[in-house]
């Protein structure tokens, strides 16, 4: 077996403080030392993560609603006058006894279907997965997938059993 020189670090080591770096002389309650400490970092990594994911996620919704706040009060004023054009042309088909009356509830039964359809297939797209921090999620689940395999390391570490 090739000799190692004693000078020899990672690149990783070289950036740590000495009392942080790899070696045979590391007691187990410094590894677990670091291990808080690494986790703690990680823990507040994350969190900064989701902060700013979140963040970019309110920034979304909040320029999507804007958008369709004023996109809504123009059709809203378009669709008045169209509606009272369909209500006036169908009163000019139907007997004039029934037309002052039944033209105006039978475009707004019409507008009412259409709009509840419209509702309902809204409702469907804004669901909270969509809202949800994907990305965030993802690398939580990785860290607790790691720390389990590292919690199980330090196990057999204590044990003076070596994977």
């Amino acid at each position: 077996m090739a000799a190692v020189s004693p000078d020899y670090e990672t690149g990783r080591d070289r950036d740590r403080p000495h009392e942080m770096r790899r070696g045979g002389d590391r007691s187990l309650i410094g590894l677990f030392s670091d291990l808080w400490r690494e986790t703690a970092t990680l823990v507040r990594d994350e969190a900064e993560l989701a902060k700013a994911e979140i963040s970019e996620k309110v920034t979304q919704v909040q320029s999507a609603a804007v958008e369709l706040a004023a996109g809504a009060l123009i059709l809203y004023a378009g669709f008045l006058v169209l509606l009272f054009a369909a209500a006036a042309g169908l009163a000019q088909v139907l007997p004039d006894e029934y037309a002052n009356w039944l033209a105006p509830l039978i475009v707004g039964l019409v507008v009412a279907i259409a709009g509840g359809i419209l509702l309902m297939v809204g409702r469907n797209k804004v669901k909270s997965q969509n809202l949800a921090p994907e990305r965030t999620m993802r690398s939580l689940r990785r860290d607790a997938d790691m720390a389990r395999e590292h919690g199980a390391i330090a196990k057999d570490m204590a044990k003076g059993e070596v994977r």
